[in-house]
């Protein structure tokens, strides 16, 4: 019989306690982590823990199939996170699905209809002059709060304030608040007179309003047919706001409608749009204790936008109200719509008035994240209740589990006291599963959805199989005649390579899985191609070594009947032998 190699491969087999220190170090340290973290439970996909799943499907403008590519859908995909994050939706999750289409999955215990409101707004945002504005006929409409609730909200003073770097403060006093709400988007009360009422030019609150030329171009030469579109609208119908200024260019003037704190609705006819909301870096709500203002909202723009801004506030500082004012434009609905008494040169502005926390919030959303590449519609809407998603994650837990009885049975009946390694390396597989899950949720934001424990369910088979090759290796070699310590240790070479080239192919199909499809099939590739990599390591770090061990025990080096290792149940030849070759006869000489 072959001796065992000398040297570090000797060394490596004889203390295989140095493996099974290592992985059972490993598992401590990630179980310490999970519990420090404080998630001690994998985080739950929305078809297990309850929750909303919408599906935008991208609309291109006329003649701009082209604009339809990924660059500008992974730009919506990233605004859409930001506009949902900005509502404390952490876990929400935005991804593409095909070419075309926009996933938003929102989980349970947030304001899914406030989600979908501000997520599913995908028209560009401009900032436009005010040409003319005055009360919608039909008088006021019921105001919904930012909150659903119905609640009223304190009327006050509202300012646009340039933050100047050089500390000065010029100011702007406030004009009409005119906010507004698109299918069903929470009303954001945003900037109200102290003294003048929305009105015509003329000054008469709810006259008729005849637009005038404005240096901002509002209107100018064939401006009849916007003048009869103004003089039409009636912005207390709903039908006629969803079509206000539908097919307006950012070139052209348009008509808009807005509603106030008082919950009434006003017409406008807005100027071509100075600046884009592309150009709003970054805006924020912000509580301003020093002056006693309140809520406001703060708007930092870019290089560009802070040209053009300033640019816009010094043509409309020079004009009467209400042609001094500016409407931020969400939509085709006026969201926002500040005076302007000086030039605000410093790229820097904020908005105040009578604003609480969640009408700010709200405000301050839609600046930082209005301006999409694209328009989007809202092709479908799935919502789970938790009460479902616990039925599919006790069914789903239900047939891992009888999954994992029977490979055990399996083991049980055909191993017999072989399988006590199988189970043991089952275990420990499953706790790191666990343990790593637990720690990618708030690492990654890795959500385990229904596939992904179908996932972890088919790789209990893989994880089997590579026990099952090692272990039939070692049975080929006591067939051969060898005794159980060398069989192993002889059967471990071939054994390894067969088990890498398997996984191999696992993790590669998982990764191209992964890759290659979108949404719930992600869970599925992700938690097979974890649960590969994981079977290599503890095959390696814990089967190989215990088997090992076990190999020194009479029970299993002896061959007993019940360790699935009995030469004479396997078939086993004669135990080889070495013999010596007879020697030379002696040559004798002749005398």
């Amino acid at each position: 019989m072959a001796a065992l190699k000398k040297g570090k491969n000797a060394s490596a087999t004889s203390k295989p306690w140095r493996s099974l220190a290592l992985i059972l170090i490993a598992i401590v340290a990630l179980t310490g982590g999970m519990f420090a973290s404080g998630h001690t439970t994998p985080r739950l996909g929305i078809d297990l823990a309850g929750g909303t799943s919408i599906t935008l499907a991208a609309v291109p403008e006329a003649g701009q199939e082209s604009a339809i590519n990924k660059t500008n859908m992974d730009t919506a995909v990233s605004i859409m996170e930001r506009r949902v994050n900005g509502l404390g939706v952490s876990e929400a999750e935005v991804q593409t699905q095909g070419t075309r289409n926009i996933i938003v999955n929102i989980p349970k215990g947030t304001n899914s209809k406030q989600a979908r409101e501000q997520v599913g707004t995908t028209a560009k945002l401009y900032f436009r002059p005010v040409v003319a504005t005055e009360l919608a006929a039909g008088g006021a409409a019921p105001t919904p709060s930012a909150t659903g609730d119905g609640s009223e909200q304190d009327s006050g003073k509202d300012e646009a304030t340039e933050k100047a770097t050089d500390g000065a403060s010029p100011s702007a006093s406030g004009s009409p608040s005119a906010s507004a709400t698109t299918q069903g988007r929470a009303v954001t009360d945003a900037l109200k007179a102290d003294e003048t009422p929305s009105a015509s030019p003329s000054g008469k609150p709810g006259g008729t309003a005849e637009p005038a030329p404005s240096a901002t171009g509002g209107t100018s030469g064939d401006d009849s047919k916007l003048q009869a579109q103004y003089a039409a609208l009636d912005c207390t119908k709903e039908s006629v706001r969803a079509k206000a200024g539908d097919g307006a260019k950012a070139t052209d003037s348009t008509v808009a409608c807005g509603q106030n704190s008082q919950g009434q609705w006003q017409k406008y006819i807005l100027g071509p749009a100075a600046v884009d909301g592309t150009d709003v870096d970054e805006a924020d709500a912000v509580l301003n204790t020093q002056t006693g203002a309140g809520w406001t909202v703060t708007m930092k723009f870019s290089d560009a936008g802070s040209k053009k801004f300033a640019d816009i506030t010094g043509r409309l500082a020079q004009q009467q109200s209400p042609q001094n004012q500016f409407a931020i434009v969400l939509d085709n609905e006026v969201v926002s719509d500040p005076y302007v008494s000086q030039a605000l040169t410093g790229g820097n502005a904020e908005i105040s008035g009578n604003f609480n926390q969640q009408s700010a919030q709200e405000l301050a959303n839609m600046l930082s994240y209005g301006a999409l590449p694209l328009t989007f519609r809202e092709d479908s809407v799935t919502t789970v209740t938790a009460a479902l998603g616990g039925e599919q994650l006790e069914a789903g837990l239900i047939a891992g589990a009888i999954g994992l009885a029977l490979v055990v049975l399996y083991l049980l009946v055909y191993y017999r006291g072989l399988s006590f390694i199988a189970i043991a390396s089952l275990l420990i597989s499953a706790a790191l599963t666990y343990v790593i899950m637990s720690l990618l949720g708030p690492t990654i934001g890795f959500a385990l959805n229904l596939p992904a424990v179908c996932g972890a369910i088919v790789a209990i088979g893989i994880t089997a199989d590579s026990f099952i090759v090692f272990f039939e290796r070692v049975r080929d070699e006591i067939r051969e005649g060898r005794t159980l310590r060398p069989s192993v240790e002889r059967a471990w070479p071939r054994a390894r390579r067969t088990i890498l080239v398997s996984d191999f192919v696992s993790f590669l199909a998982a990764a191209v899985l992964f890759v290659v499809t979108v949404g719930k099939v992600q869970g599925f590739a992700f938690t097979l191609g974890l649960t590969t990599v994981l079977d290599v390591v503890v095959v390696f770090f814990f089967t190989k070594p215990l088997l090992t061990l076990m190999a020194r025990r009479k029970f299993f080096a002896s061959g007993h009947k019940w360790s699935g290792l009995d030469p004479k149940a396997l078939g086993a030849k004669p135990p080889l032998r070495r013999t010596r070759r007879p020697a030379a006869p002696a040559l004798s000489k002749e005398a």
